[in-house]
């Protein structure tokens, strides 16, 4: 009765270490991960609400900004928040340095004129992640 019980428990032992997955022991993929700057777009000092030739020239060479920046593949993601608060928008830039980046946005007419001010963070993630535009399904 012991020699059975043994080869049981021997047998049991065996068949349960046959059971562990062979992953098992891989380690789960690394991500690479590296640093974006965000800019967080607030209402700035020269901020208002009227609708005026010269706001509407501002905004139409803030939009031609967005665009420059994005084609230069360093903007990654630009869009406004839409609920009305301080908080307009935001960018996201994949740069060198963060001084290359405030480079960039402080050249955005917005800016410039003082309707929108910039406030930068640092923000790790995954490396060379991206925002592809797909046409909506029908």
């Amino acid at each position: 009765m012991k020699k059975t019980r043994t080869i049981s428990i021997s047998l049991i032992a065996i068949l349960l270490g046959a059971a562990i997955p062979a992953f098992a022991a891989d380690p789960p993929p690394a991500y690479e991960m590296t640093t974006y700057y965000v800019a967080f777009l607030y209402r700035g000092p020269a901020w208002s609400p009227e609708e005026t030739p010269e706001r509407a020239k501002i905004q139409e060479g803030h939009m031609a900004n967005i665009q420059r920046m994005a084609a230069t593949g360093k903007l990654l993601v630009a869009g406004p928040f839409t609920d009305d608060g301080d908080l307009r928008g935001l960018f996201v830039f994949r740069t060198g340095t963060l001084e290359e980046a405030k480079a960039m946005a402080e050249q955005d007419p917005a800016v410039k004129a003082g309707r929108l001010r910039l406030e930068w963070h640092p923000w790790f993630a995954a490396k060379n992640i991206a925002v592809t535009a797909k046409a909506e399904a029908k």
